[in-house]
C-alpha cells in the first residue's frame, strides 16, 4: 500500500514538475519575443534617424525643407506642457488620494468614486482629447494653447496618480501613525510629517510613470488641434505652441523617406528625455528611500 501510494506521489510530481518547466518556458518566450522586437525598434530608429541628430537638428525650427527642419519649438512646447501637467497632476492626484485613504469614509458615495477612478485609468487617451477640448477650448475658452493641453494632459494621468499614491499611502505601517498619534500630534500633522515622507518614493513612481505617459501621448494633442507646425517659441501658458510628438506625427505624415528618418530622430530625442526623467526619479526615490 505504501508502495502505491509512493508512486502516487512520484507521478504528482513529475506532473508538476513537467507543468512548471512548460509553464517557465513559455514565460520566457513571451519575455524574449518583447526583448527581440524592443531591440529590433531600437536598432531601426538608431540607423534610420542617428544621422540627422546634431547640433542644427535642436536649434532649428520646422521646415518644409529636410535638411534644415530641427524641433526647437516642438521640444520648448514639451517643456512648457510638462511644467504644466506636472504641478496639476501631483498636486490633484496626491491630494484626492489622501482624502480617500486617510478621511473618506467607507460609503457607497466613496466606493462609487474609488471605482470610477480605477476604471478611468483604462480609459482610451483619444476620450479625454474629447473632454479637453469641451471643457478647456470650447467651455472656458482657452483655445489651442498650453494650459489648455496641459490641463487635458492632466486629466488623463490624474487616475494613476491617484491610484499610485493610494497604494503608498495605504503601504505605510500603521504603527507609524499610532506612534504620532501618541505623542500628541494631530491627524493633519501626522500626514504631513509621517505619512507622506514614509510614501514619497511609491508616489514618486507612480507621477514619474504618469508623466512619461503624458509627455509620448498624441491622441488628446491632435483631438483638441494643437497645431503641428509652428515656427516661434510660446512665451506664456496662454500661447499657441506644438509639441514633440506632434512634430514626430507631422514627419511621419509625409511622403519624403527624408521626414520620416527626421522623424526617427525625434523618437530618439524623445527616449532620451524619458530616460533622463526616469533616471532622475530613481535618484530621488532611492534617496527618500534610504531616509525612510
Amino acid at each position: 500500500m505504501k508502495h502505491i501510494d509512493q508512486q502516487v506521489v512520484t507521478a504528482k510530481m513529475s506532473s508538476r514538475l513537467r507543468k512548471n518547466a512548460l509553464f517557465k518556458g513559455i514565460f520566457i518566450a513571451a519575455t524574449s519575443f518583447g526583448l527581440i522586437v524592443l531591440a529590433i525598434l531600437i536598432f531601426r530608429i538608431l540607423t534610420q534617424g542617428i544621422g540627422y541628430l546634431d547640433w542644427d537638428f535642436f536649434t532649428n525650427f520646422a521646415s518644409r525643407r529636410p535638411e534644415n527642419a530641427g524641433i526647437k519649438a516642438a521640444i520648448i512646447g514639451s517643456i512648457w506642457l510638462m511644467a504644466v501637467v506636472t504641478p496639476v497632476s501631483m498636486i490633484l492626484g496626491v491630494a484626492t488620494a489622501v482624502y480617500l485613504e486617510e478621511y473618506a469614509t467607507k460609503n457607497r458615495i466613496n466606493t462609487f468614486i474609488q471605482i470610477n477612478i480605477s476604471n478611468l485609468a483604462g480609459v482610451p487617451s483619444v476620450v479625454f482629447g474629447l473632454l479637453g477640448l469641451t471643457i478647456f477650448v470650447r467651455t472656458l475658452n482657452l483655445q489651442i494653447s498650453i494650459l489648455a493641453a496641459g490641463l487635458t494632459m492632466s486629466l488623463l494621468i490624474l487616475p494613476v496618480i491617484i491610484v499610485a499614491s493610494q497604494e503608498a499611502v495605504r503601504a505605510v505601517p500603521g504603527e507609524l501613525r499610532e506612534a504620532s498619534y501618541g505623542m500628541g500630534a494631530t491627524k493633519w500633522q501626522t500626514i504631513l510629517r509621517v505619512v507622506l515622507p514614509a510614501a514619497i518614493p511609491g508616489i514618486l513612481t507612480g507621477t514619474i510613470l504618469a508623466i512619461s505617459r503624458a509627455i509620448g501621448e498624441t491622441a488628446p494633442l491632435v483631438v483638441i488641434g494643437i497645431p503641428t507646425f509652428i515656427a516661434f517659441l510660446p512665451t506664456g501658458v496662454l500661447d499657441k505652441f506644438t509639441a514633440l510628438p506632434m512634430q514626430i506625427y507631422n514627419w511621419t505624415s509625409r511622403p519624403q523617406e527624408e521626414f520620416h528618418a527626421l522623424a526617427a530622430t525625434g523618437i530618439i530625442v524623445l527616449l532620451g528625455l524619458l530616460i533622463v526623467m526616469n533616471s532622475i526619479a530613481v535618484l530621488i526615490r532611492n534617496k527618500f528611500q534610504k531616509r525612510y
